[in-house]
């Protein structure tokens, strides 16, 4: 048979049917049927009349197409057999748009509203938003192809005038749906992906919004706790601690996926030029019977593990807020967090947590006090030109390991007597008894004090720690002092 042009008239008498032959939208009722057989148009050459013969038979009977497409798919789905987050009419609703699109565009009619690949495109947007799996509704769709092809395979068989040698005809029309079907498919899952995109960003904007709030103080809304949490993905109510990190434009660190190999939940921001971030500590271990320790009773595994975490591995300098319980705190914390973090040397890679560093945040909060202290406790050492560098040295060394003069000898590598002379000569300057316990707490606060003087180079900063003997390095308490 001579094929059709294109625009000629289909000489065929089963034309395409007027788009008022079609059932309109109705709810899902009575059991499926097949569709009634059909005369098919032209001869067994010709696949393009046998293709609008086929979509106009199954068109006349879409709902009941419908019918058994939903039935189908909810026989092999237990999310669709569920009903929830999909409804059984939505269901319905959305079959019948994609078998009526996929049917006109296989027969080549022109779509009755739209373009062909509009219902595939919704379905996939749609069910993105309910959160239905990707993979389950690719599997609907595939049920729906099968139960097409089984459709249009009982017309073909039953059709009449059927001849035996029209096999590769047939199995033609069978490519041609499941081509139909393949395109849909794909339309439908890049619909899909790009609706996850934009649900993920819509997420992502009021994740970080909500963030916000609880360091702004807002979360003191019962309210906006509750919706920070479940933004978040955690309790209103936990161990949290709130770490303020340095941000290099260059290299800004990058804390979660560190923290997250450690066991360490957080969420992180970028806030005034550094990186604020929410972590969530692990519950303590409290064997059957005993009353769990109360905060800052001793070294936290956790929050020890938290403190390596971002010593080793992120290279930011970091101060981290004292343990609190509920979000709507994280204010206040954030607060604590900034001032541990003004404590420690800018560019240092040190972490420590606030509760180790009161003493530096009360100094450095009030540079006049501070400047005080060293003068009313340091004062005649620090005119003594050559001696002063090897006083102060000496002085904190003997502090900062009990008094020892021992010890101290072995970290400065001298006599015990060097040491005890030293320690002597500081007494003698500074009119103060080293036996008294006053004395040797003003002289350790004022040593701390050194650098918020302007005399940073001080034995009295970090920088100017002695280190002990052995690769261990200076030696450091479990919260980074």
């Amino acid at each position: 048979m001579t094929p059709r042009p294109p625009g000629a008239p289909d000489p065929s008498p089963d034309r395409t049917p007027d788009r008022s032959s079609v059932p309109s939208r109705r709810p899902p009722s009575g059991p499926p049927a097949a569709p009634r057989a059909r005369t098919p148009l032209g001869s067994a050459g010709d696949s393009g009349a046998l293709r609008r013969s086929l979509a106009a038979a199954l068109l006349s009977d879409v709902d009941r197409l419908t019918d058994r497409a939903v039935a189908d798919i909810r026989a092999h789905s237990g999310t669709y057999a569920s009903g929830d987050p999909v409804t059984h009419e939505d269901l319905w609703a959305i079959c019948r748009d994609n078998l009526l699109r996929a049917l006109e565009d296989f027969g080549g009619l022109a779509p009755t509203d739209g373009d062909f690949e509009g219902a595939a495109r919704e379905t996939g947007r749609r069910r993105a938003e309910q959160g239905v799996p990707l993979d389950t509704v690719l599997q609907a769709y595939r049920r729906g192809g099968r139960i097409l092809w089984q459709v249009m395979a009982e017309h073909l068989r039953t059709r009449a005038g059927r001849q035996a040698d029209s096999r590769d005809l047939e199995l033609d029309v069978a490519g041609a749906v499941w081509e139909t079907i393949d395109r849909y498919s794909v339309a439908m899952a890049d619909a899909y992906r790009l609706g996850q995109l934009e649900l993920q960003n819509q997420q992502d904007t009021r994740r970080a919004a909500l963030f916000e709030a609880l360091f702004d103080g807002r979360a003191d809304d019962p309210a906006v706790a509750s919706a920070a949490a479940a933004a978040l993905g955690v309790p209103a109510q936990d161990r949290y601690v709130v770490v303020v990190a340095t941000q290099d434009p260059a290299a800004p660190p990058r804390p979660a996926p560190v923290l997250e190999a450690q066991g360490l939940w957080s969420y992180w921001r970028p806030r005034s030029g550094r990186y604020a971030g929410i972590v969530r500590l692990p519950r303590r271990d409290t064997p059957a019977g005993r009353t769990p320790p109360l905060p800052g009773a001793g070294p936290d595994p956790a929050l020890l593990r938290l403190l390596d975490a971002l010593r080793e591995r992120t290279g930011a300098t970091a101060g981290v807020s004292p343990e609190f319980e509920r979000l709507s705190q994280a204010g206040r914390a954030l607060r604590l967090a900034e001032q541990t973090l003004r404590t420690l040397p800018a560019g240092s890679g040190e972490a420590a947590v606030f509760d180790a560093r009161l003493t530096e945040i009360l100094l450095s909060g009030r540079p006049d006090i501070a400047e005080r202290i060293v003068t009313v406790h340091l004062g005649p050492i620090l005119v003594t030109g050559g001696e002063r560098a090897a006083l102060l040295t000496t002085l904190r060394v003997w502090l900062d390991h009990g008094c020892s003069a021992s010890r101290a000898a072995e970290l400065l590598y001298c006599h015990r007597n060097t040491v005890l002379n030293r320690i002597g000569r500081v007494a003698e300057l500074t009119g103060r008894s080293s036996e008294s316990g006053e004395a040797r707490l003003g002289w350790a606060l004022a040593l701390r004090a050194l650098p918020y003087v302007g005399l940073p180079d001080a034995p009295g900063s970090p920088s100017a720690t002695v280190d002990p003997p052995g690769p261990g390095g200076a030696e450091r308490d479990g919260y980074g002092t």
